[in-house]
């Protein structure tokens, strides 16, 4: 049966699509509105371009501005496959002419998809991993904001307070955050008193108030000179304050909404099960994958997806040169590697890989990709079978005659 390739380099407003046939020749080439009507045209248009043949869609996005796209093609039953950008980019260079193009790439994206037999399926994610994306994609946007107004927060303290910025872990202590809305001059510091510091700290519900009122007044009493602009720096620490106080309570509202939202997913119990997962971790998981394993196939692909499979860079001689890599879900990675950490702590398996693995005279990154590994093909196997973690038992001592 006759086929028809139909690529789309992705946009904002507009797409781009071309299609083109088993000679390659092209037979449609059309810059459409990221609207649902003009996007219904062009799926009736290629659909009756094909007569009743096969169509296979390719895209250089997964998500963001084609989701409206992609959602429509599998609302008709499409065949979808996904061309990352860095592939598109490299392979524009084998097609004649060196300018760039929104029609160049639509028609580079229908190529590859009809000459390659290894580009990845593309599924959309069920409702629930792609509300979890969403909700982690918020949630990791909110806590870098906090680490960069913490470091700026830092950095103005520095500016002319330096004894009461090493004073604190201002990323730990929410009583050092609170102290600094309302006290954080050395002069203003030590008329207030540790005992009124105190006393507010407490009115307020801190931990440590003691603590922190102490180690204030004595950041205080090393310091007497007054640095120029001190006015205008406490005014920003004050806002920064506010501000990471402001996004740790936002933080709290997204990680209990996920902590809701995960529990309704059925992959969910096999996940928690695993040593290491969180409802974070697992919500990242499931978000990242779009909740179905079944796309990459083999334990072997999805570990190559992750950046866990070793890329051999072999030449002449040389062999067994393995690296990391250069394309891979940095999402996915992050999963398993924190997983990883969280697990020397509570799994003695996962402790005892790590140790081996350290013994061998790995680095710790290494013993922890290794571990990486392991893990991943053990999730694998449990989310085929439909199974959850069962911890090895130790072997019994055996009682002497």
């Amino acid at each position: 049966m006759a086929k028809l390739w139909a690529g789309i380099d992705a946009g904002k407003a507009h797409h781009h699509c071309v299609v083109i046939d088993a000679e390659g020749n092209r037979l449609l080439s059309q810059k459409i509105p990221n609207d649902e009507p003009a996007l219904l045209d062009l799926i009736a248009n290629v659909l009756k371009l094909a007569g009743g043949d096969e169509v296979i869609w390719a895209t250089d996005l997964n998500h963001g501005g084609p989701a409206l796209l992609i959602a429509l093609l599998v609302g008709h039953g499409q065949n979808i496959l996904y061309i990352p950008g860095r592939v598109v980019h490299h392979a524009s260079k084998l097609y004649r002419g060196e300018g760039k193009t929104d029609a160049k790439d639509a028609a580079v994206i229908a190529d590859q998809a009809r000459m390659r037999k290894d580009l990845q399926p593309l599924r959309a994610g069920d409702e629930i991993s792609t509300g979890l994306r969403l909700l982690t994609a918020r949630r990791a946007d909110k806590s870098a904001d906090r680490v960069r107004a913490i470091n700026r927060l830092q950095a103005q303290l520095l500016e002319y307070f330096p004894a009461l910025e090493r004073a604190f872990d201002y990323s730990r202590s929410k009583a050092a955050l609170l102290l600094l809305t309302k006290h954080r001059t050395p002069d203003g510091i030590r008329r207030t008193g540790q005992a009124r510091l105190h006393a507010w700290l407490k009115k307020h519900g801190t931990r440590s108030s003691a603590a922190v009122a102490a180690a204030a007044v004595a950041a205080a009493k090393s310091q007497h000179t007054i640095v120029a602009a001190q006015h205008v720096g406490e005014g920003i620490v004050a806002a920064l304050a506010q501000e990471i106080i402001t996004l740790d309570q936002e933080l709290a509202e997204l990680d209990a909404l996920i902590s809701e939202k995960v529990t309704e997913h059925q992959h969910t119990e096999a996940l928690l099960s695993m040593p290491g997962f969180g409802p974070v971790l697992a919500a990242e998981f499931l978000g990242a994958t779009g909740g179905d394993l079944t796309v990459f196939q083999t334990a072997d692909r999805f570990a190559g997806v992750v950046g866990l499979a070793p890329a051999p860079r072999d030449s002449g001689r040389i062999s067994g040169n393995h690296h990391r890599p250069r394309r891979y879900d940095r999402r996915l990675l992050r999963v398993f590697y924190l997983s990883g950490l969280s697990a020397l702590k509570s799994c003695p398996a996962s402790r005892g890989y790590y140790d081996r693995k350290r013994g061998e005279g790995k680095t710790h990154v290494q013993a922890m990709l290794s571990l990486a590994r392991r893990r991943l093909n053990v999730l694998w196997a449990m989310l085929r079978d439909g199974t959850t973690y069962t911890p090895a038992r130790r072997p019994e001592p055996r009682m002497a005659a």
